[in-house]
């Protein structure tokens, strides 16, 4: 029985529509893969940020038993990195067997070397069988990371409930206030209020165009919930879903809502509405630890896991710290929060392409 490695095209085609099915027929299956091993991340990064992907499935006797989605960041500001997966929480190698799994590594430490890339990071949900990732070939890790992830019910009110008393109490404030809630697929009214809401934590902005490409290319696996505080939008998300799990991802909230509880009755409907429509696993997504959004979704009673993210390094290359807790970071922080908006939704693309 003969492996095969077999690459996707970074463009659709009459052979890759098959080949994609295969892709994310495995994906699905297999009980560690996860929305970010999706096949259509690799069009979304090319066709958002201009980067090289890299996706490759591993075939024996034409079964998919393994697959491989790696991009390439390059920027003149960031640096040089292969990354599976860019912009995602997740991804790393996904196999059926430890020769599969091999087989995919090899490549991708191949593709390292051939390519001169300094840095090859593999963002694992759990970490491999060490059988399977020798320790000692990987030893680089990160720990800057950590997932927040929790079951739910289809009781809301025992959902309400398993928050704890504090955070919940914002929640029933929120729906006290008669905030409402609308589902749509247009990014616009999200962009607008996810542009002032990153601008104000000192964060470049993602381009419209980047969310636009995220719901043309996952179709019904996305959706926006936006709350409405009257008439006034104050705060709205981009949801994946995947299986049984609902990740809210890209959100935010306009500086009212703050005083007006927007942002906690947003991730209740998030969560409500997911529920009733069946699924059971709510993804808060990774936060960095130490930090305000590491503390919002501890107090929802959700628990921090570490994430599992390994490195292979080329001699005299050290883990990326782009992070916003890096003290070079402090006074660039400190301008773009007081750029205006107009200004930081024009440069902060440009940027944001390297923060993979």
């Amino acid at each position: 029985m003969t492996l095969v490695l077999r690459a996707l095209a970074a463009a659709p085609g009459p052979d890759e529509a098959a080949l994609e099915a295969a892709w994310d027929s495995f994906v699905l299956a297999h009980p560690q893969g996860t929305f970010f091993h999706r096949a259509a991340w690799r069009r979304v990064i090319a066709r958002a940020f201009g980067h090289a992907t890299h996706y490759v499935l591993a075939e024996r006797d034409g079964a998919v038993v393994g697959v491989l989605p790696l991009a390439r960041v390059r920027t003149m500001l960031f640096g040089d990195a292969l990354i599976s997966v860019p912009f995602c929480v997740n991804g790393g190698p996904l196999a059926a067997d430890g020769e599969a799994f091999a087989a995919l590594v090899a490549h991708a430490e191949t593709l390292m070397r051939d390519a001169g890339v300094p840095v090859l990071e593999f963002r694992f949900l759990h970490p491999p069988p060490e059988a399977w990732l020798d320790p000692a070939a990987w030893p680089a890790k990160s720990d800057l990371y950590v997932i927040f992830r929790k079951p739910i019910t289809a009781d809301h009110e025992a959902n309400l409930k398993a928050i704890p008393r504090k955070q919940r109490a914002m929640v029933r404030k929120g729906i006290g206030l008669g905030h409402t809630s609308e589902i749509d697929r247009d990014p616009a009214r999200l962009h607008a209020i996810y542009a002032e809401s990153v601008r104000n934590l000192g964060t470049p902005v993602f381009s419209k165009r980047y969310f636009d490409i995220l719901m043309q290319e996952f179709g019904d696996a996305a959706d926006i919930v936006t709350i409405l505080d009257g008439t006034t939008a104050i705060a709205s998300v981009m949801n994946f879903y995947f299986r049984d799990e609902v990740l809210p991802y890209y959100g935010g909230g306009i500086r009212a809502a703050r005083d007006r509880y927007g942002n906690d009755f947003m991730y209740w409907e998030v969560m409500r509405r997911a529920a009733a429509r069946g699924f059971r696993l709510f993804d808060f997504g990774r936060s960095k630890t130490g930090t305000g959004a590491y503390a919002f979704k501890k107090n929802w009673g959700f628990e921090p896991a570490p994430l599992a993210y390994r490195f292979r390094l080329a001699p005299g290359a050290a883990i990326p710290d782009i992070n916003p807790l890096n003290p070079k970071y402090r006074l660039f922080i400190a301008a773009w929060k007081r750029l205006p908006i107009p200004v930081a939704n024009l440069i902060g693309p440009h940027i944001v392409r390297g923060l993979g």
